[in-house]
């Protein structure tokens, strides 16, 4: 027996407002739920996104808490052949790629930092999967 997939990931900013539209406008993942100032949840494809604001959701009450601090990491697969229309459509919102890489074992990857109101960082790649 062995678990088969990741169902969720959560990630935590400061600004949800920043978070939602470069994750809808420049990804294009879908908006399922948003309670003002608390979270965005977004689908990709049969998974979900789940973005917290730490102040508001470490205590919920009857939820479990949700919260963290420091920088955190999340990649998103890509299609090889996308790999540079990626490059273009980030760079066309004013989204630096920091470097590209190739790995030993063959893939390649795009790795950026995003900095929602210069408190939580994210360090995410686009990965051709």
């Amino acid at each position: 027996m062995r678990v088969r997939k990741i169902l969720e990931t959560c990630i935590y900013v400061d600004d949800l407002n920043a978070a939602e539209q470069f994750y809808q406008d420049v990804l294009g993942l879908k908006l399922v739920s948003r309670q003002d100032n608390r979270h965005v949840f977004l689908q990709c494809e049969d998974q979900m996104l789940l973005i917290f604001n730490p102040q508001e959701s470490i205590d919920d009450g009857d939820l479990p808490p949700h919260g963290t601090t420091g920088a955190g990491h999340l990649a998103f697969g890509v299609p090889e052949d996308e790999l540079d229309a990626w490059k273009t459509r980030l760079t066309s919102k004013l989204i630096t790629i920091e470097r590209k890489i190739d790995w030993p074992g063959g893939g390649r990857s795009m790795a950026l930092t995003l900095v929602f109101l210069l408190v939580i960082r994210l360090r995410f790649l686009l990965v051709v999967s």
